[in-house]
């Protein structure tokens, strides 16, 4: 489990994944002084750091490199709930707590994912389906824990 993005680690990310394309200290750099004064070695450093670390992968562009992100914001975001989460003593209590402090539009945004990683509870099999295995039981129909 990846640990939380620092302030300036965050700032950089944010650009890396919003730009979706391979990128500079100097672009990261330019942009970043739009809204706070640094250095180019702060940000250089902290490229490099991330690439240490795993976030990003760099390739060599002439005599600088051009970082690209390793995966999306939503998977870093998606492992940080997993492991506040596991880390709960009452995982279930968690969860009701967290689902009461979503707005609408988040509990929107969950139902669209729960339809889309759940199957069709409906009982009707794929086209190219058996409809025991659709059920989750065993094409020969055997039951799951059977033999063990």
């Amino acid at each position: 489990m990846p640990r939380q993005l620092g302030d300036l680690e965050d700032a950089v990310m944010t650009r890396v994944w919003q730009w979706n394309r391979p990128v500079t200290v100097r672009e990261v750099l330019e942009d970043l002084q739009q809204e706070r004064s640094i250095a180019y070695t702060t940000v250089m450093t902290v490229m490099d750091n991330l690439h240490q670390k795993g976030w990003v992968r760099r390739e060599v562009d002439g005599r600088a490199y051009r970082y690209t992100a390793v995966s999306t914001r939503a998977a870093y975001s998606a492992a940080l709930m997993n492991e506040a989460w596991s880390r709960s003593d009452n995982p279930a209590a968690a969860l009701v707590a967290f689902f009461g402090m979503m707005s609408a539009e988040q509990r929107e945004a969950l139902r669209d994912a729960m339809r889309i990683v759940q199957p069709d509870r409906s009982g009707g099999a794929a086209p190219d389906e058996p409809a025991g295995e659709a059920a989750g039981e065993p094409a020969d129909g055997a039951a799951p824990d059977a033999g063990r």
